[in-house]
């Protein structure tokens, strides 16, 4: 059995999901990110980038996260994503782009504790990807939100408990951070 080679995934912690309904999870993503870091942890960091004639805009008529500032990772987080392994720009939901995987299988990464916005969309599509990857998916509860509020974030969840199991949902003080 291949021993566990961690990396913590901060999924688009941008300005453009910010609403109040997700602004509270930042200090807690923020806290996350600084220990894994100090520990020595490797992190990724995405980036949802929209277009002009997307699925998004063109069926779900969202138009959102075109350009800077909205698409800038939030300020809180900028001494640590500059310190990132990697920073992915993506179009779609998952970490799993043609960039995202290629970073993943470059350093043979089996566990990835996921965080981030939006629960229901993202932080959800990056976990069942992984899982559906034989990689080992850990959502960080706490450290995940949808700006849409806490019914989308907990039918996230609850999606998630059926896709990847109950056990993989857990709290940031139980990520496993060694100094």
């Amino acid at each position: 059995m291949n021993q566990a080679s961690p990396v913590l995934v901060v999924i688009d912690a941008q300005n453009g999901f910010l609403t109040e309904h997700s602004r509270p999870v930042v200090p807690t993503i923020v806290d996350l990110v600084q220990r894994w870091q100090a520990a020595g942890g490797a992190t990724i960091f995405t980036r949802y980038l929209n277009f002009p004639g997307s699925q998004y805009e063109r069926i779900m008529g969202w138009t959102k996260l075109q350009e800077s500032p909205e698409t800038d990772l939030v300020d809180e987080l900028s001494p640590y994503h500059e310190k990132a392994t990697a920073v992915v720009d993506k179009t779609i939901y998952t970490l799993f782009n043609e960039a995202g995987s290629a970073v993943v299988a470059e350093h043979e990464w089996t566990d990835l504790y996921i965080c981030g916005i939006d629960t229901n969309s993202c932080v959800l599509k990056t976990a069942v990807d992984a899982f559906e990857r034989d990689l080992t998916p850990w959502i960080v509860v706490d450290a995940c939100a949808s700006h849409s509020g806490p019914e989308a974030h907990d039918a996230g969840l609850l999606v998630a408990r059926k896709f990847i199991g109950e056990s993989q949902l857990i709290a940031s003080q139980a990520v496993p951070i060694h100094a």
